[in-house]
């Protein structure tokens, strides 16, 4: 039986490590500097190997002395950027302590989770002297905040992992599920012409409004665990604009749409394109085209990250062998978690929801706490994760 007792300079680690990788502003694009810092502290710290893909994603391995399971911890170690930062009560990137709490972008969403999960590793690695079944990797993904699980294909991929860890902010409750999302973009194509004879055109936006309204009567399926599948209309926009004396020829509109399990790429699209048809059979003018956005960002690496922004839902059932394993294990170490869902989309939408890889989420800190002004994390919860993610390890690598 491994010592599980963490010591004050055990915590004093997992907290100085959290603090330099808030100091590390790293938005979707800029992660080098916090993936460095993360690379030297795996390194340092006895991680049998760590890599840096052509994402720029760190990925740190230690080896079991055993065969046994493959586990993966995943954590983003990008953040959405601070727009003003004369709104904080404390620098966003000086990682200040008040009242028992880290303050930080970052610092909930998810470097609180990051710095506990290569430092639990790296105690447990030195307490069992690698005398485990199996590997351990801790990867810090990039591009999270833009393509949910884009970045973590390539890691899947190299890895291979037989179960995964999710460490976004769960506030210490196991997460067995979520639902995914898509973004559709509907689109009405129409004839330009002087504004002063609208008649020699036709006007996208005339068309596109009965496309909207129409839509608005299709009624998402619903999931009894994860609830409605959500398809809502967010923004508008025609062209040319400003439309200065021009009919607009050309009409966009973006939709959010929660995923639940089950859902395809196909399915999600059926209901829309069949409103579609029914207008464009009624009107002869009409013209239009549903499909999923793409979007492409720059990595630090120089790479291009391209992807269809379509993250599925996955769902684990509470009574699942790994996720028993696991809770018992917490139980052992004195922790109380509710097996639960997240409530937003992670990672865990392609090593569940595409590629069927048994995932929890565990992460410290609570979920409407990220992208917020004075975004912080309570030292009790850093404190507490770190002794979770041992006791995940414990169970899973027996």
């Amino acid at each position: 039986m491994l010592n599980t007792k963490f010591s004050e300079d055990r915590f004093h680690e997992v907290i100085e490590l959290c603090r330099t990788l808030i100091r590390q502003r790293s938005y979707s694009g800029e992660e080098k500097n916090v993936a460095n810092a993360l690379r030297s502290y795996m390194l340092s710290h006895g991680f049998d190997d760590v890599q840096i893909d052509t994402y720029g994603n760190v990925i740190g391995h230690i080896k079991g002395n055993r065969p046994g399971p493959t586990i993966l911890f995943d954590g983003h170690i990008d953040t959405v950027p601070v727009p003003d930062e004369s709104e904080w009560t404390y620098p966003p990137f000086a990682a200040e302590i008040h009242d028992g709490k880290i303050y930080g972008r970052g610092t909930s969403d998810m470097k609180g989770a990051d710095a506990a999960m290569a430092a639990a590793a790296s105690f447990f690695a030195a307490d069992s002297q690698h005398d485990f079944a199996g590997d351990i990797y801790m990867a810090g993904v990039v591009h999270e905040e833009c393509f949910e699980g884009v970045a973590a294909r390539q890691i899947s991929k190299a890895v291979k992992p037989d179960y995964v860890i999710i460490g976004e902010a769960s506030n210490l409750n196991v997460k067995v599920g979520q639902r995914g999302r898509a973004e559709l973009v509907l689109e009405s194509f129409g004839k330009p012409c002087h504004s002063a004879n609208p008649e020699k055109g036709i006007n996208a936006v005339y068309k596109i409004c009965k496309a909207v309204e129409a839509i608005r009567g299709i009624t998402p399926p619903h999931h009894d665990v994860l609830g409605d599948g959500i398809l809502e209309l967010t923004d508008i926009k025609s062209s040319p604009y400003p439309g200065a004396s021009v009919v607009p020829d050309y009409c966009r509109a973006t939709y959010d749409r929660r995923l639940l399990v089950g859902e395809t790429k196909e399915s999600v699209l059926q209901p829309v394109q069949a409103v579609l048809d029914d207008l464009m059979k009624k009107d002869t003018e009409a013209k239009y085209k549903v499909s999923y956005s793409v979007g492409t960002e720059k990595c630090y690496t120089g790479t291009d990250i391209t992807g269809e922004r379509f993250f599925p839902g996955w769902l684990y059932d509470k009574d699942a062998d790994f996720v028993q394993d696991v809770v018992t294990e917490l139980h052992d170490a004195g922790f109380t978690p509710e097996i639960t869902q997240y409530n937003f989309c992670t990672n865990g939408s392609h090593y569940a929801g595409e590629a069927g890889i048994k995932t929890i989420g565990m992460g410290p800190s609570r979920e409407n706490i990220a992208h917020t002004v004075n975004e912080y994390i309570e030292i009790d919860q850093l404190k507490k994760v770190s002794q979770c993610y041992y006791a995940i390890m414990k169970a899973l690598l027996k």
